[in-house]
């Protein structure tokens, strides 16, 4: 039975951030059996109270032992040790994983929080541990491998982890192995798990070329990611092989993974030239959405005057109108495979394995793309369907 102060105050640590003292504390109490799977901890002000802290700070700490499987929430109901933690721990060879995101990401939104859910996945098929790193930082040594989800080339190249060359024999096994999940940078002592992107842009140019169209464009993101590098790069190659000619003009890099002002502006003026795009491939969900805005501005309809192939397949997208034809990538599947990977190299890092495994997208043809000209036969649900009909 716990005791009412179940936390003691804290001391802050120099050079170390505050919710990972937290996350630490709280962590500790879970292993050290002061609360028990299923067990309800108590409410979050009460923690900070205890423990000296901010609200903000303890429920940032909370969120990263959710996200490690340490705990669960239930709506409305509050935080509970999460009943399949002991048990990972019990079978558990000891690893632990570090978990690593870059800055810009949010664990909230589909592509991330779907890759962590293979992961988390994977951990517990392997019996790892999992721990949420802040841009890879490891104060304790306690991982022996590193899970890099979706970086940023930069977040590589400044990683102490990453070898600057390629490693000797004796080098690589001092150096915990790294597995990079949702992207292929190709480093020395990195090994990848991603979509085979070049596929996937293959697979989207051809259903539009499938569906009779001959001036298709291609809006995708910078290149900070590996993603939108080989989507690009697929999606000329799928020009390239079929003999279709792309007008440079029909091919846009976004700023970013959303279309800003600018953008914006270089998209509606691609759909209003005389000889615009009659369907665009859009790199991203994010993307796809500012298409869909931007043609609505031109006054032109989604799919009659402009067919839109669009990532991922969220849940959204076939809410939309028109619904989105997407491409489905197998995320939870990468992340998955992604930490049987990093276990295999754990244990053995003499074994061969392949430095990149690339996943196999599935195209889900919806009503935003259709022959040019003809009028899609979607109609927008009755608000009053159930969808059981």
């Amino acid at each position: 039975m716990t005791t009412p102060n179940a936390f003691k105050p804290i001391l802050s640590e120099p050079g170390r951030l505050t919710y990972h003292t937290v996350r630490d504390a709280v962590r500790a109490s879970v292993d050290g059996g002061r609360y028990v799977p299923g067990q309800q901890l108590p409410a979050t002000k009460a923690i900070a109270e205890q423990l000296g802290v901010s609200l903000v700070t303890v429920h940032r700490a909370l969120q990263e032992l959710v996200a490690a499987g340490v705990l669960r929430r239930g709506q409305g109901r509050g935080t509970f040790v999460h009943e399949a933690y002991s048990e990972r721990s019990r079978s558990s060879e000891g690893f632990r994983f570090g978990l690593v995101f870059h800055a810009e990401c949010s664990l909230s939104d589909s592509y991330h929080s779907q890759l962590l859910e293979g992961v988390r996945r994977g951990a517990g098929e392997c019996g790892a541990d999992l721990v949420l790193l802040q841009f890879g930082e490891d104060w304790r040594n306690e991982c022996h491998g590193f899970l890099y989800v979706n970086p940023f080339v930069e977040q590589l190249d400044r990683s102490p982890r990453v070898l600057a060359k390629r490693p000797t024999a004796e080098s690589s096994l001092r150096q915990p192995p790294i597995v990079v999940v949702g992207a292929n940078w190709q480093r020395p002592n990195v090994w990848c798990v991603d979509t085979d992107n070049l596929d996937l842009a293959r697979q989207a140019v051809g259903h539009l070329m499938d569906l009779g169209h001959r001036r298709i464009g291609y809006v995708g993101g910078g290149d900070e990611t590996s993603n939108s590098m080989d989507r690009m790069q697929g999606f000329r190659a799928a020009a390239a092989t079929v003999g279709l000619e792309v007008d440079p003009a029909h091919v846009m890099r976004a700023s970013g993974w959303k279309l800003d002002e600018q953008d914006g502006v270089r998209v509606r003026r691609m759909l209003v030239a005389s000889d615009r795009p009659t369907a665009i491939f859009a790199g991203g969900f994010s993307l796809a959405m500012g298409i869909y805005a931007a043609a609505r501005q031109v006054g032109l309809r989604i799919p009659e005057d402009l067919s839109v192939v669009g990532l991922d397949d969220v849940r959204t997208a076939s809410y939309i109108v028109p619904p989105l034809t997407a491409m489905r990538q197998p995320l939870m599947e990468m992340g998955r495979q992604a930490s049987l990977t990093l276990l295999s190299l754990i244990k053995d890092r003499s074994v061969e394995l392949p430095a990149r495994k690339l996943l196999t997208a599935e195209l889900i043809p919806r009503a935003s793309a259709t022959r040019p000209g003809e009028s899609s036969l979607f109609q927008a649900n009755d608000p009053r369907d159930d969808g059981t009909k």
